[in-house]
């Protein structure tokens, strides 16, 4: 995090086949998962990350490309992902939908939901492919903030900032070992871009909300005359689209306007951290949004300035990403 020209860094410093029975089991357990996500800390949809990863994409030297393909190939999930895409595609395609793969063990019944705060004495392991925790408190972390004085509670550690601290120096050890490695390139790639996300960088506290407000996940919001049950997180989740179709993302990806080049070659992540902190305080929480959990009506003001936020924090951090792997791989 970056006050006042001095970096804060919130971190330590040493967020099948099988009998019918079973198959029942498994679609019940992945039904009560999904239930579960709706009232966790959730980030960018799938389209936000498959936009930055086509913006990204397109930014890697050709070696990058190389070296970030074969790590993807290790993947479990890099067969489903160029299923059916012609073979000059996939390279770009796993890339693109590699970005979600954190998102999607949520709901994969063999990885265990060891929660939203990092209890478990192995949540700040890497050891790749065989950690079957699902590590949520590593797609956020919250930076505190109150417009009325309430306490704040720092954030948790492990988390985001940590983590993409930690990856991006596993990615640049060549004497990690290729599974490692492939493991912490898919996190990197979701995380850079999980950062970017306002509500992923920031919590507000309240009297109202003492405990703060997860980032925004208690807040509702109404887009719509009738429709007002929606969460404030989400609302900014889908600002970018809400596509799963990687197409539709590299589609959109090209209609995104260009950011200041200096802007876009910032490499460090607290400063990442602190923009979407500041872009929390000044756009997200800006009336019509008040300081307990709503319902607010949301205005087209509120709307379109959070559409330009959105978009030029996606494109951000696609570009970050690209320059991130250059320099980290090269």
């Amino acid at each position: 995090m970056l006050i006042h020209g001095k970096h804060v860094f919130w971190m330590n410093q040493s967020r099948s086949h099988g009998t019918s029975s079973s198959l029942l089991n498994r679609i019940a357990c992945s039904f009560l998962l999904i239930i579960g996500l709706a009232a966790e800390v959730s980030a960018w949809n799938d389209f936000g990350h498959m936009t930055a990863g086509a913006i990204a994409y397109d930014r890697l030297t050709p070696r990058v490309r190389t070296k970030v393909e074969a790590l993807l190939r290790l993947n479990p999930s890099y067969r489903e992902w160029v299923a059916g895409i012609p073979e000059q595609e996939k390279g770009k395609v796993a890339f693109i939908k590699a970005g979600t793969w954190p998102d999607m063990i949520k709901i994969n019944v063999n990885y265990t939901n060891d929660g939203n705060r990092p209890t478990d004495p192995d949540a700040g392991r890497n050891i790749g492919y065989a950690d079957k925790l699902m590590h949520r408190y590593w797609h956020f972390v919250d930076i505190p903030f109150s417009s009325d004085g309430t306490a704040l509670d720092d954030p948790v550690v492990p988390n985001a900032q940590t983590q993409i601290v930690a990856f991006r120096e596993t990615l640049r050890d060549l004497s990690a070992s290729d599974e490692l490695r492939s493991y912490d390139l898919v996190w990197l790639l979701h995380l850079v871009v999980d950062v970017h996300q306002p509500l992923h960088s920031s919590t507000r506290f309240t009297q109202k909300q003492p405990k703060g407000d997860k980032g925004g996940n208690d807040v509702m919001v109404c887009t719509t005359a009738t429709d007002c049950g929606g969460k404030l997180h989400r609302f900014w989740d889908e600002l970018v689209g809400t596509s799963e179709d990687y197409k539709a993302a590299i589609a959109k990806a090209e209609t995104l306007k260009p950011v200041d080049t200096a802007l876009a070659a910032i490499s460090d992540e607290a400063i990442w951290i602190e923009e979407s902190f500041l872009a929390a305080k000044q756009t997200v929480y800006a009336s019509p949004i008040g300081a307990d959990e709503g319902p607010y009506h949301l205005n087209d003001s509120y709307r379109a300035a959070a559409q330009k936020v959105a978009e030029r924090r996606i494109t951000l951090a696609g570009i970050r990403l690209a320059h991130l792997l250059n320099k980290t791989l090269n």
